[in-house]
C-alpha cells in the first residue's frame, strides 16, 4: 500500500508540473494574455518538446521543426478521425477533420486559410491536408484516382511555381487557392486551382544566390538526352541566360533529377497526355531559347534579332511561323529591344498549367485550401511585396472580421450578452491602396496611362500630391528629419498593421504596365500547339480594349477571393519558422517575435479572449469532470445544463467566473479551469478502484450479449447460404432454357443477362460521335434503339458546348474543305489556324472610306495586291468585304464596287500561290470587268467571298492557268508553274505568270 501510495503521488506530481514543462495547448488560457513575452515563451517550451502545434481557440498555430517527426503516420490519423476538436493535442489533422465534419454535418462550405512567411511551412501543411483527406475519406478505385490527383498536384504546381531563394529552397512564389469538392457520401471527387501574383519577373531576372523556377533545371539535369536533342537543349544551365543570373544552377538539398522523375510521373496522373507532355516541354524550352534571343539596332533605330538559330529553335517548339515571330518580336510598336518582350512572353511558364486538374461535380460540398504568402519585409521591396502586403492586409481585415462575427454569433446563439471588442480596423490602409480614383493603385495605372514621359519618380511624386496628409503614408519628403536619414528619396512606407514597410518605386510602372504586343498573340494564336493556344484565346485578339494593369488585376482577383472566403466557414493555419538556418531545435526569439507581429496572433488572442477564455458543450464538460461531484458520479440522468449547474457548485464556482449559455459553459479565466483540471488530476487514482469493480460487471454483461450476438448471426449465415443455393439452382435452370421462350424455367437466367448487359453497357458507353463500337445485344434488347438515343445525346451535348465563335469559325472551316480540300496544294497548311474576323485593325480602314460605305459595314478586311488586266503592274489595294458588296480600296478612295448578285464566279489555281480572279460582267461598266488580285491568305479569303456572296458552288479551281475577261470581249491568260519561290510577273505571250513554290 505504502509503494502504491507513492507511485500514485508521483504520477499526480508528473501531472501537475507538465504544463509548467510544455506551457499550455491553446494560447487563450495564457494567463498574461496580453503579453507577447508570455506568448513567445509558451510557444518557446512547446517547440522544445517537438509539440510544434498549438491553439489560440480555433486557429492553429505551427511551428516548422525542420526535422521529420513521427506524427503523420496513418494511426496518427485514425487517432484524430471524428474526434472532438479539443478532445486530443492540437495537430493539422484535428483541423482538417473538423473542417471536414462541419461539411459533412452542416451542410456548409468550409475553408482552410493557411498564412506564413517563406520557409514557415505553408506547403507541407496542405500536403498533410490532402493527404489526410485522400487517406481518411471514404473511396472507391474511381475516388481513389481522384485522391491520387490531389496529391500528384503538388510536385507539379511546385515545378512551375517553386524556386530557390535566399529564405527558403522551396519557396512559393504564387499564391494557390484550391476548391476541393466531395460528394454526397463525402468522398473527393473533383476540385479546381486559383493561382495568385505569380513572380514572373524571376523567369528573366534572379537575385544573386537564388533561382530560377524549378521546371528548367529538373529538365536539364533530369531529361533523357534524347528529350534535350527534340528540344535542342545543352545538359548545362550555364548556357542559359534566365538561369546564370543567380549564379546557382545546382543545389545540394534538392534532386533536380529525382523531382524530375516525379513531375513526370505526376502530370499522366493529373491529365495531361503523352501529347499534352511534350507540347508543355517544348514551351519550357522555348522559354530558355528565348532568353538567348539577341537583338540588335540599326542605323534608323529599327530593331532586328542577331540570333537568327534562335528563331529557328522557337518557331519549331512553338509551331508558328518563323518569320511572322520574328516581325512582332521586333515589330516598331514595342517600346523595348529585349527585356520588356522576354518578360512579357515568359508569362507562357505558368500559363502552360490548366486551373482545372480534374473533373468537378455539381450539388457537392467544398473544402477550400488557401496557401498564401505571409506579410514580407526584406531589405530591397518592391512591387511584388507592395501586392503582397496588401493582400495580407485584406486577410487580417477579413480574419478580424470573420472572428469576431462568429463569437458574436456563438454569443448570441448562447444567449449571453455581447461586450463590444476594440481592435486596430485596418480599413483605413486597405482604403489607402485600393481606394478608386484615389489609392495607390489608381494612381499607379493612371501614371502608366498618362501620355507623354513618366517614370517611377514622377509616379512617386504624384503620390506625395494625393497623399500627403494620410497617416500610414510617408516618403522621404513628407517625412520629418530622423526618419529621412533612414529612407532613400526613391521609396514611400506603408504603416501596415503589422508594422513599417518601405517601397522602392523603382520598377513600378514596368511591372504594373504588363501588356503583350498584340501582333504576337495573334502569331501564339497561329500556333500548332493546343496549350499555347488555350493560354492566347481568341477573345484577347479580337478585343480593342486594352487589358487592365497587373496591380488591378491583382486586385480585382483578390476581390474575388474574398468573395470566395465569405462565402465559407473558416478555419486557420498560422505557419511560423523558428529560425533562418533551417536548423532543428533552434529557437530564435527576434525572429519569431516578427512572425507574431506580422501573423497578428496577439490581436487574434487579445479578440478571442475579449469575453471567456474557455467554452464547451455541457456534454463534453459533464462527461470529463463529473467524478468530481457525488451528485454526477457515475451518471446524471436529468438535463445537461442542470448537471453542470450542480457541478460548478459543487466546485466552488463564484458568479463572475462563468455564465451557463444553452448549450455550452462559458468559464472567463484559465486559473478557473486549471484549478478543475489539478482536482481531476488527484481524483484519479480513486476513480481507478471503482473503475476496476466495475469493470468485472461489464464483462459479464458483454459475455451475454456475446452469447446472443453469435447465436443471431449463424442463424443469418444459415438462412443466407438456403437463399444462395437456390439461386444457384434457378440460374442453372435458366442456363439449360436459354434458347426456348421466355418461361417460368428461364425467365430468371434471362432477365440477368439482359440486366447484366444494360449494367455493363452503361458503364462503358462511347465516350465519341467518332466511337461506333456498340457490344451484340442478347434477345429482347432493343440495343438498335439505345444506340441511336445515345448518339443523339452524345451530338447535343457536343453542339450546346460550342460557342458561337467557334460556330462561326467551324462552319468557315467545313467550307473551306468543301472548296479545296484534295483541290489546293496550300490548304492542308491552313486547316489547322484559325480563320480571323479581320486582317485589317479598325485604325487602318481609312475614315473617309468608311464613311462612304455608311451604313454597309466592313465584316472583313484583308490587303491585297491588284494586277492591272492590261501590263498586270502591281497595286496594293484593300478588300473590304460588307453583307452585300465588296469593294477595293486605294487609301481614301473606292476604286471599284463589286455586287455578290452580279458576281459570276471565282478562280483560283491548284498550286500553293495565292492569286485569284473575281469574274465580273463585262458589259457592265459599273463592274469594270473580272479582277485579278493575290493575297497571303487566300483560302481565307476566298471561303469568306464565297459564303458571304452565296456562291460557294461558284469556286473554280484549275490545275493549269485561269482565263479572265479584260474587256471589249478580249481574254486574259495567268499561267500557273511550280518554282523554287513564289514569282508573279508577265510572261510570253502576253501571259501573266505565277510561279508557285513547292511544298515538301
Amino acid at each position: 500500500c505504502v509503494y502504491r501510495g507513492l507511485l500514485v503521488r508521483l504520477v499526480m506530481e508528473s501531472a501537475l508540473t507538465a504544463r509548467d514543462r510544455v506551457g499550455v495547448q491553446d494560447f487563450v488560457l495564457l494567463e498574461n494574455y496580453n503579453s507577447e513575452a508570455a506568448f513567445i515563451e509558451n510557444l518557446r517550451r512547446r517547440f522544445r518538446e517537438n509539440l510544434i502545434y498549438t491553439y489560440i481557440g480555433s486557429v492553429l498555430v505551427s511551428v516548422n521543426p525542420y526535422k521529420e517527426l513521427e506524427i503523420y503516420s496513418k494511426p496518427q490519423m485514425e487517432r484524430y478521425r471524428g474526434v472532438s476538436f479539443y478532445e486530443i493535442s492540437p495537430h493539422i489533422y484535428a483541423v482538417s477533420d473538423n473542417t471536414y465534419r462541419a461539411m459533412r454535418t452542416e451542410r456548409k462550405d468550409q475553408c482552410i486559410l493557411i498564412s506564413g512567411e517563406s520557409g514557415a511551412g505553408k506547403t507541407e501543411a496542405s500536403k498533410k491536408i490532402l493527404l489526410y483527406y485522400a487517406v481518411t475519406c471514404p473511396t472507391n478505385d474511381h475516388m481513389a484516382a481522384l485522391g491520387d490527383r490531389l496529391l500528384q498536384s503538388n510536385p507539379v504546381l511546385e515545378a512551375f511555381g517553386n524556386a530557390k531563394t535566399l529564405r527558403n529552397d522551396n519557396s512559393s512564389r504564387f499564391g494557390k487557392y484550391m476548391d476541393v469538392q466531395f460528394d454526397f457520401r463525402g468522398a473527393p471527387v473533383g476540385g479546381h486551382i486559383l493561382n495568385y501574383l505569380l513572380e514572373k519577373s524571376r523567369v528573366v531576372h534572379q537575385n544573386h544566390g537564388e533561382r530560377n523556377f524549378h521546371i528548367f533545371y529538373q529538365l536539364l539535369d533530369g531529361g533523357e538526352d534524347d528529350l534535350l536533342i527534340t528540344l535542342d537543349l545543352e545538359r548545362n544551365p550555364q548556357k542559359y541566360q534566365y538561369l546564370v543570373k543567380g549564379n546557382c544552377p545546382r543545389l545540394s538539398s534538392v534532386s533536380d533529377k529525382n523531382n524530375w522523375k516525379v513531375v513526370m510521373k505526376a502530370l499522366p496522373v493529373i491529365g495531361f497526355t503523352e501529347e499534352e507532355v511534350q507540347k508543355l516541354l517544348n514551351i519550357i524550352a522555348s522559354v530558355l531559347h528565348l532568353g538567348n534571343t539577341q537583338f540588335g539596332e540599326g542605323e534608323e533605330g529599327e530593331t532586328y534579332i542577331t540570333t537568327e538559330t534562335q528563331i529557328h529553335h522557337l518557331s519549331k517548339l512553338m509551331g508558328v511561323d518563323g518569320s511572322a515571330l520574328g516581325e512582332a518580336l521586333t515589330h516598331k510598336k514595342l517600346t523595348a529591344k529585349g527585356e520588356e518582350v522576354t518578360v512579357v512572353l515568359s508569362s507562357l511558364l505558368m500559363l502552360c498549367l490548366p486551373d482545372e486538374l480534374y473533373h468537378s461535380s455539381k450539388g457537392s460540398s467544398v473544402i477550400g485550401l488557401l496557401d498564401i504568402y505571409g506579410f514580407e519585409v526584406l531589405q530591397h521591396n518592391s512591387f511584388e511585396q507592395f501586392c503582397i502586403n496588401y493582400c495580407n492586409e485584406k486577410l487580417q481585415q477579413l480574419f478580424i472580421e470573420l472572428t469576431l462575427r462568429s463569437e458574436q454569433e456563438e454569443y448570441e446563439t448562447e444567449g449571453i450578452a455581447w461586450e463590444t471588442v476594440q481592435y486596430f480596423d485596418n480599413k483605413i490602409i486597405c482604403d489607402l491602396i485600393e481606394e478608386k480614383h484615389k489609392g495607390i493603385i489608381s494612381i499607379l495605372d493612371e501614371e502608366c496611362l498618362r501620355p507623354g514621359e513618366t517614370c517611377d519618380v514622377s509616379f512617386l511624386e504624384k503620390l506625395e500630391d494625393a497623399l500627403g496628409g494620410h497617416p500610414h503614408f510617408v516618403t522621404h519628403k513628407l517625412a520629418n528629419g530622423k526618419t529621412r536619414r533612414v529612407m532613400s528619396r526613391e521609396e514611400f512606407r506603408l504603416l501596415h498593421y503589422a508594422g513599417e514597410v518601405n517601397y522602392n518605386v523603382n520598377g513600378f510602372l514596368d511591372k504594373n504596365n504588363d501588356s503583350l504586343n498584340r501582333n504576337l498573340k495573334e502569331v501564339m494564336c497561329q500556333s500548332d500547339n493546343q496549350i499555347l493556344q488555350h493560354c492566347f484565346r481568341r477573345e484577347e485578339v479580337i478585343d480593342q480594349k486594352r487589358p487592365e494593369m497587373a496591380a488591378t488585376q491583382f486586385k480585382n482577383s483578390l476581390m474575388k477571393l474574398m468573395e470566395i472566403l465569405m462565402s465559407k466557414e473558416p478555419s486557420y493555419v498560422r505557419c511560423i519558422k523558428p529560425n533562418d538556418a533551417k536548423q532543428p531545435g533552434r529557437f530564435d526569439e527576434v525572429l519569431v517575435r516578427h512572425q507574431v507581429k506580422y501573423l497578428g496572433l496577439m490581436e487574434n488572442l487579445r479578440v478571442r479572449r475579449a469575453g471567456f477564455a474557455y467554452r464547451r458543450r455541457f456534454e463534453a464538460f459533464l462527461q470529463r469532470y463529473k467524478p468530481l461531484c457525488p451528485e454526477t458520479w457515475p451518471n446524471w440522468h436529468g438535463r445537461l445544463s442542470d448537471g453542470v449547474s450542480t457541478l460548478v457548485s459543487h466546485l466552488g464556482y463564484k458568479p463572475e467566473e462563468y455564465k451557463l449559455g444553452r448549450s455550452k459553459i462559458f468559464i472567463r479565466f484559465p486559473k478557473t479551469l486549471f484549478t478543475t483540471e489539478d482536482a481531476l488530476e488527484a481524483k484519479k487514482p480513486e476513480i481507478g478502484c471503482l473503475g476496476v469493480l466495475y469493470m468485472h460487471v461489464c464483462v459479464c454483461v458483454v459475455i451475454v450479449i456475446q452469447s446472443g450476438w453469435r447465436g443471431m448471426k449463424a442463424r443469418r449465415r444459415a438462412k443466407r447460404r438456403r437463399q444462395a443455393a437456390e439461386l444457384i439452382r434457378r440460374f442453372i435452370k435458366g442456363f439449360i432454357y436459354r434458347h426456348e421462350e421466355y418461361c417460368p424455367e428461364n425467365e430468371y437466367f434471362l432477365d440477368h443477362v439482359r440486366y447484366s448487359f444494360l449494367k455493363n453497357l452503361r458503364q462503358n458507353l462511347p465516350k465519341s460521335v467518332l466511337d461506333k463500337n456498340w457490344p451484340t445485344p442478347p434477345p429482347l434488347v432493343a440495343s438498335e434503339h439505345l444506340r441511336r438515343m445515345h448518339m443523339r445525346n452524345m451530338t447535343l451535348k457536343y453542339c450546346r458546348r460550342v460557342q458561337p465563335e467557334w460556330k462561326k469559325q467551324m462552319m468557315q472551316k467545313v467550307e473551306a474543305s468543301k472548296i479545296f480540300k484534295d483541290q489546293k496544294d496550300s490548304y492542308p497548311q491552313s486547316v489547322g489556324r484559325l480563320f480571323l474576323d479581320s486582317r485589317l485593325e479598325r485604325e487602318q480602314i481609312n475614315l473617309k472610306v468608311v464613311q462612304t460605305l455608311g451604313n454597309d459595314k466592313v465584316q472583313y478586311g484583308v490587303s491585297v495586291i491588284k494586277y492591272d488586266r492590261r501590263g498586270f503592274k502591281p497595286r496594293p489595294r484593300q478588300l473590304l468585304l460588307t453583307n452585300t458588296f465588296a469593294v477595293l480600296v486605294d487609301r481614301t478612295k473606292i476604286k471599284q464596287r463589286m455586287d455578290y448578285s452580279a458576281m459570276r464566279g471565282i478562280s483560283v489555281s491548284s498550286l500553293s500561290d495565292g492569286v485569284f480572279v473575281v469574274h465580273m460582267p463585262s458589259e457592265d461598266n459599273k463592274q469594270k470587268g473580272d479582277v485579278v488580285l493575290h493575297c497571303s491568305h487566300v483560302i481565307e479569303l476566298v471561303t469568306k467571298l464565297a459564303m458571304m456572296a452565296n456562291k460557294v458552288s461558284y469556286v473554280n479551281i484549275s490545275p493549269g492557268s485561269i482565263r479572265f475577261a479584260v474587256a471589249r470581249g478580249k481574254e486574259g491568260i495567268i499561267d500557273f508553274v511550280r518554282g523554287s519561290e513564289l514569282k508573279v510577273a508577265k510572261g510570253k505571250r502576253g501571259h501573266l505568270l505565277v510561279v508557285s513554290q513547292r511544298l515538301y
